[in-house]
């Protein structure tokens, strides 16, 4: 050895391929001495265990019962038909009763649905027969004493995890479960101190916590050479509660993964006795008479029916009823069978089971997937079509895209500021009730924010020039709303040129008639019955009181178009940024008028140009009114082709030009019958907006 010739060498454990976490802390440093006669000159390897076959066996997270030794005999016994045997632990107890040593309360039965003490006195704690170390190492985990020990030899063998506190310095006679104040102290077995918080279960003495439900014990009743009396507790926690509090204080260990997933229920108390009839052997103590239980639940089978037929049919399989029944037996599990129809009553210990496809999977498993043939599916098929609303949907999306805009997919959880933002309709929002992070913890009500967070992420990756839209919904609700209503909502938002400098022409930069214009597009693609119109608008906070209108069909209000705020700019960091929001929920149940295809004309038609000097507060949308009252029946397009404003203007007044065109479908219109209907327009202009006819 290390190049010597040698008969024979002291070895300390990690000498011979022992990892530093499962030697005895006192064999940490030193030589390893065997603490039961051996033969000199036998193979330490096969004594201390080196030399035992190793099964080993992937766990799914759902299948937490074959985290126990018991759990997993169960499930080579499955595999290979044979039923595993069990021998029970005998235990003794003595004349005194458990209730002179402690009582127990649980403050809420959901924290601790069951919970069960019992005690061992006049124990002696000390280090652990070779046999139960050699398990422990075996299985990665490093022996303690005779009392620790059996802890964990119990959660190997039932995976149901314990925990054992030191009855003296408990300092009280009772347990009490409870959740933990907020700022609460504890210091935990490895050394180190926590601050606790309501979401935290603790066990108590009454005053103080003594352990982290489920999680890690105190330092405060740590079992010592020095302990005589032992409190032996075995429990079912919430095991939310267990997770979130291992992973908050990085305590994640062998017992909180399997409290986490869950336990056989079956097994708590079943798992208790063992534990305390082994320490009371190992440890040469005397058991209390009785359990201590303030909680506890009721572990019934459950029962689920299912058909050979829907077996076959699954599986693609011709499997018989003798098959399947056999299958079933196989897993321990009681089946009565009744004109191909099973009834399967699973134990607890298969928590996992609850539905007809549980039951599929385990004959599958057990009957073997490379066993199952290649069948072609023989469900009969339906060719299915979309909706008019998603149709609709689709149709839109394609038109965004065609005009240059992106279609983009935003978080549906935002802040609660965001969700207050640029909002269409007054609605409460809907909160998260754990929320992962405060950027996430209120479902949104509005398109536009999450847009812009699109608009700085490429912002800062030097993405000037963005086009962007999103289809989803949004969630709002009333005082008395427990669960949100959703409504399908379209957002848009453009910023940067929308046309490119280059050697022809100049850059071109959004503004809000280039918003609007993609707006009017998109509405008029939905033949709606309704008019529809642009308000100016200062109502909306985060838009620009100059450069924002709400947009109705008739009277209805269907969405908002502006540029942002420039004080809302300059704060969230965006350029001139041009936005829009529209309700197609509120579209989709507006009438619509049918399209009708016009024949191409026969007859040529006539324009006339007009120019208006009106009043600055006069819109454009009350002049084109007035056009199509007052045009007659031969007027077929108005366009607005100058607006101007400065010399030869007076102030507060502006010029409008408009070009208006007349065709008759069935006759060549006349000078007169133009003329006519014109003058018309131009007294309707000065009599209804006080347009001076420049």
């Amino acid at each position: 050895m290390r190049g010597e010739e040698s008969l024979g060498m002291i070895c300390a454990l990690q000498e011979i391929g022992f990892s530093e976490n499962v030697v005895p802390k006192p064999y940490l440093n030193g030589i390893y001495v065997f603490n039961e006669p051996l033969e000199p000159g036998s193979d330490a390897l096969a004594a201390l265990g080196m030399h035992d076959a190793i099964l080993d066996f992937e766990i799914t997270p759902n299948r937490a019962d074959a985290l126990g030794m018991r759990g997993v005999a169960w499930e080579v016994g499955a595999t290979y038909a044979e039923k595993p045997h069990f021998e029970e632990k005998p235990l003794t107890e003595g004349d005194r009763p458990v209730g002179d040593f402690l009582s127990a309360e649980v403050k809420d039965a959901k924290d601790a649905p069951s919970y069960q003490l019992r005690v061992i006195d006049h124990v002696k704690v000390q280090e652990s027969p070779l046999w139960l170390q050699k398990r422990l190492w075996l299985a990665g985990i490093r022996p303690i004493n005779n009392i620790v020990d059996v802890t964990n030899l119990i959660m190997l063998a039932y995976g149901q995890p314990l925990h054992a506190f030191d009855y003296a310095k408990l300092g009280s006679q009772q347990i009490v479960v409870r959740r933990a104040k907020n700022g609460e102290p504890l210091t935990t077995l490895d050394g180190n101190e926590h601050e606790l918080d309501d979401q935290d279960i603790v066990i108590t003495n009454g005053q103080v916590p003594v352990a982290l439900a489920g999680v890690r014990g105190g330092l405060n009743s740590e079992i010592t050479p020095e302990t005589t009396t032992v409190v032996i507790e075995s429990a079912s926690f919430n095991p939310v509660n267990v997770r979130k509090t291992a992973l908050k204080y990085n305590l994640r260990s062998e017992a909180s993964s399997r409290f986490e997933k869950g336990t056989n229920l079956a097994d708590i108390n079943r798992a208790l006795d063992a534990a305390v009839a082994w320490m009371a052997e190992l440890s040469e103590g005397q058991v209390a008479k009785g359990t201590v239980s303030p909680t506890s639940v009721s572990a019934e089978d459950v029962v689920v029916d299912i058909s050979l037929d829907h077996i076959n049919h699954v599986l693609g399989t011709d499997l018989t009823q003798q098959q399947v029944t056999q299958i079933f037996e196989q897993l321990g599990f009681d089946v009565t069978e009744s004109d191909g129809l099973f009834a399967v009553a699973v134990p607890p210990r298969r928590w996992d089971i609850h539905i007809k496809a549980d039951l599929v999977e385990e004959v599958a498993r057990i009957y073997g997937f490379d066993n199952l043939p290649s069948t072609l599916p023989t469900t009969t098929m339906t060719i299915g079509e979309y909706t008019s609303q998603q149709k609709r949907i689709r149709r839109t999306r394609h038109l965004l895209e065609g005009l240059g805009l992106t279609q983009v997919i935003t978080y549906a959880l935002t802040t609660a500021e965001a969700a207050e933002q640029f909002k269409l309709q007054p609605g409460l929002p809907t909160k998260v009730d754990s929320p992962m992070t405060t950027d996430h913890a209120v479902l949104r009500m509005n398109m536009i924010s999450g847009l812009l967070n699109v608009i700085k992420y490429n912002q800062a990756r030097k993405e000037t020039d963005v086009a962007i839209y999103e289809q989803g919904r949004i969630f709002t609700k009333t005082g008395d709303q427990v669960r949100p209503t959703e409504i399908e909502y379209l957002g848009g938002a453009i910023t940067g040129n929308v046309v490119a400098k280059d050697w022809h022409q100049s850059a071109k930069a959004v503004d809000f008639f280039y918003a609007k214009g993609i707006v009017t597009h998109l509405l008029g693609d939905y033949s709606l019955a309704d008019p529809i119109r642009f308000e100016a608008t200062q109502a909306v906070a985060e838009l620009h009181p100059g450069q924002a209108a709400n947009i109705f069909v008739g009277d209805q209000l269907v969405g908002i178009l502006g540029r942002l705020h420039p004080a809302f700019e300059h704060a969230e960091h965006l350029p001139a940024t041009f936005v829009f929001e529209l309700d197609l929920d509120a579209l989709f149940a507006a009438p619509r008028q049918e399209k009708i295809a016009q024949p191409a004309p026969k007859f040529p038609a006539v324009t006339r140009d007009i120019a208006l000097q009106v009043d600055e507060q006069v819109t454009n949308d009350q002049v084109m009114a007035i056009f199509h009252e007052h045009g007659g029946a031969f007027l077929q397009d108005v366009t607005l082709f100058d607006v101007y404003a400065g010399d030869h203007i007076a102030a507060g007044q502006k010029s409008l030009a408009y070009t208006l065109t007349y065709r008759r479908d069935d006759q060549t219109l006349t000078e007169d019958e133009v003329t006519q209907a014109f003058d018309k327009v131009k007294a309707a202009l000065q009599t209804g907006i006080g347009a001076a006819i420049r």
